[in-house]
């Protein structure tokens, strides 16, 4: 096979695996393997957070991991440098007060389908006012660095895993399936 045929299989596959750095060609081009997978923890990819009962009157504030996007860079033997970006949809409910409201989430990387590397909590701020109920807010974390054993070690090895830090009752609320139904809004 000649080195142009192997050079364009190469970044063929870096694309259609998904490795993109956020608008860095150059870079993205010169990736030998695919970035890591990245996906929304779905028992952790929604908030809700209730002042009484578990019912639409009484929710206070909600937030949502609407999208998460990746990018990751690696050469050789280097380690993979990854950007993140996260969409995050928050709402103030019947309970919910105006101001500044602070949510929590996380963003783990993970040897595929094992054990957790690492993991770091963030805040993001979400200011309400009666006018402004809904909030949707970007969060970009531009420097994840995952050291590799060696060149043979891909991205397709890790998993980067985003989520809302949550307690035990709002797990348990989310992995019951329960709903909120919403009035028809006219």
């Amino acid at each position: 096979m000649n080195k142009l045929l192997a050079s364009a299989l190469i970044a063929a596959v870096a694309s259609v695996a998904g490795c993109s750095g956020l608008g860095n060609k150059a870079a993205r081009d010169k990736n030998p393997a695919p970035c890591p997978n990245v996906v929304a923890l779905l028992d952790a990819s929604r908030i809700i957070e209730f002042d009484g009962d578990e019912r639409l009157e009484d929710v206070a504030y909600t937030g949502e991991i609407t999208n998460v996007r990746i990018g990751c860079r690696y050469v050789k033997d280097k380690p993979i440098d990854i950007d993140i970006s996260i969409d995050l949809a928050f709402g103030k409910g019947p309970k919910g007060e105006n101001g500044d409201k602070i949510f929590k989430y996380f963003v783990a990387v993970t040897r595929k389908d094992l054990e957790v590397i690492a993991k770091n909590e963030f805040l993001v701020q979400a200011k309400f006012t009666d006018k402004n109920s809904i909030v949707v807010k970007k969060e970009d974390i531009d420097k994840i660095i995952i050291p590799r054993a060696g060149e043979h070690i891909a991205g397709s090895n890790f998993e980067i895993i985003v989520g809302f830090s949550l307690s035990r009752d709002q797990v348990l609320f989310n992995r019951s399936g329960k709903s909120l139904k919403f009035p028809n809004l006219k």
